[in-house]
């Protein structure tokens, strides 16, 4: 009886680990790098999620500018509200204005993604953390974007500010054929400009030890504030609040490699646990195994 139990035993310990290697082939490339199907698929889904989000807000235009107002009022209790004066300062400077602009609407994507693409092919393992901070990221400011939708400070010319972007004559801008019904509008807080900022800017720091570079990247979100905040896209509450964002999709992926680490001791110790009780009776004190007649011929100790 005990042996046909350990036959069947035998054979779904060869079906796990079957599967388990089927498995593997399928997450896992060869060179430990993540596979690009993989990747592609999470990409698609979060621009699904994102157009989902989008689809919703025309009917949410008249909550975006009461919450555009709140946001005011609460920075000016707070003598907080320096979005007006930069907007003003660039909007004065033709130049500058017209590099911002191309700024906004091209850095965060082209950096983000090219700091992808190095952490993909240099540090696998670590790409694979950094690549799920990002999707947290997200995530996180797509619930926001569905719950709290925000007018950006440009909505708003008759409290003097200014949409940078359209008076610069960019060849992109939010009245643009495309961004008039593919860009969701009142997604200003978090600002994802600076969250993705400040993720690019940590992948950097993994990615060299060049002190130069270091300071271009620790710079980067902080050229990234200006923009946002001088091309009337984004408040301080949300500069602050996309920082935030950072902070906590972090937090979120060490508590999830925490359990995750957790749930594999706790497999470990139960598949230990249900090894055969004369497997255990047969195993020499030093781990390996001792015929049996050999531990009945063993002479008595005196």
């Amino acid at each position: 009886m005990i042996q046909r139990m350990d036959l069947v035993a035998g054979k779904g310990g060869v079906r796990s680990a079957w599967l388990a290697r089927v498995a593997r082939r399928v997450v896992r490339r060869r060179d430990g790098r993540a596979p690009l199907w993989i990747e592609l698929a999470i990409v698609v889904w979060l621009f699904w999620l994102y157009d989902v989000i989008n689809d919703l807000a025309p009917l949410r235009h008249a909550l975006a500018l009461r919450n555009a107002v709140a946001v005011l009022h609460f920075e000016r209790s707070l003598g907080l509200d320096p979005e007006l004066s930069i907007n003003r300062w660039l909007a004065s400077h033709t130049t500058l204005a017209l590099i911002a602009s191309y700024d906004y609407f091209f850095s965060h994507a082209i950096v983000t993604f090219a700091v992808l693409v190095l952490l993909w092919w240099r540090l696998p393992r670590r790409y694979i953390r950094l690549r799920t901070v990002l999707v947290i990221i997200n995530l996180i400011a797509f619930a926001v974007f569905w719950r709290y939708p925000l007018a950006p400070p440009r909505s708003f010319p008759a409290l003097g500010y200014i949409d940078v972007i359209a008076r610069s004559n960019a060849l992109v801008s939010w009245h643009s054929g495309v961004l008039v019904h593919d860009a969701d509008q009142f997604a200003a807080m978090p600002s994802l400009h600076i969250a993705w900022a400040m993720w690019s800017a940590i992948g950097v720091w993994y990615l060299t030890r060049r002190v130069l570079i270091r300071v271009l990247a620790v710079a980067y979100p902080i050229l990234t504030a200006f923009v946002v905040l001088g091309t009337g896209n984004h408040y301080l509450v949300d500069v602050v609040a996309g920082a935030a964002t950072v902070a906590l999709a972090f937090a979120v992926q060490l508590a999830f490699t925490r359990l995750a680490a957790l749930l594999r001791r706790r497999r470990g110790r139960r598949a230990h646990a249900d090894v055969p009780a004369h497997a255990h009776a047969t195993l020499h004190p030093h781990g390996t195994h001792e015929p049996e007649h050999a531990v009945r011929s063993a002479p008595a100790q005196p």
